[in-house]
């Protein structure tokens, strides 16, 4: 293996959407420290951190229909029944499973399930703590209903106080796999997954979730699912 595939193996992937502002930063960084050079250091560290955030490592993604994946690396905010978004009409209280990501999460969000994506609803918003509960009908939010074998799996992009940019580029009508990306949100938010009421969660409240591979709910039996590598 040469030096350079070393070092490409080695490094973490960056996302394509955050190139501009890595570029941004860096630009930045230099002409604050011709103005004066501590602010430069000051500016390297914060190019560094946005690099660390437009972060897109691969994930191991377990694939099972009847298993639902962590749409997001964070922690698991809450748990319980709840009342999807009311713009997707669907009726009924759902099992409702939260991801808060903070500035420091990798904010690349994965879809928790295999099915086709039916419907993609963007609703403005007010920009609340996404670790609220309220943030779920307050805030600005994009919400993907995912058709399976189970019924309808909503996956929720809820932006939060500092996050004012949600990006999704998966499209409706289409197909999609369980882990694959779908969209990130911009800079610190929150996720929430709704499920039919039969799934039974795996997770509780304050558990750190990884995005495309930690298990928060299942349908049906505990057999242990195969693993593969989602790019």
């Amino acid at each position: 293996m040469s030096l350079a595939d070393t070092i490409r193996s080695t490094l973490v992937p960056i996302h394509r959407e955050g190139y501009r502002f890595i570029a941004g930063f860096a630009i930045g960084s230099i002409v604050l420290g011709l103005v004066w050079e501590p602010l430069f250091w000051i500016g390297l560290l914060l190019t560094a951190w946005c690099a660390y955030f437009f972060r897109d490592p691969p994930r191991i993604t377990p694939v099972d229909d009847r298993l639902v994946i962590a749409p997001a690396d964070g922690v698991v905010s809450s748990v319980g029944p709840a009342i999807p978004p009311p713009e997707l009409g669907l009726s009924g209280e759902f099992t409702r499973i939260s991801v808060f990501m903070n500035v420091f999460s990798c904010h690349i969000n994965r879809a928790p399930v295999r099915g086709r994506i039916s419907l993609i609803e963007h609703r403005p918003g007010k920009f609340l703590n996404a670790d609220l509960d309220k943030a779920s009908m307050d805030n600005e939010r994009n919400s993907l209903v995912i058709e399976t074998s189970h019924g309808p799996v909503v996956a929720v992009q809820i932006a939060g106080l500092v996050a004012r940019r949600i990006v999704c580029w998966a499209e409706a009508p289409s197909e999609i796999s369980v882990g694959e990306r779908f969209g990130l949100i911009r800079f610190g938010s929150r996720v929430d997954v709704y499920l039919p009421r039969e799934a039974r969660p795996r997770v509780a409240v304050g558990q750190v979730s990884v995005g495309g591979e930690t298990v928060i709910a299942e349908f049906g039996s505990e057999a242990p699912p195969p693993l593969v590598r989602v790019s």
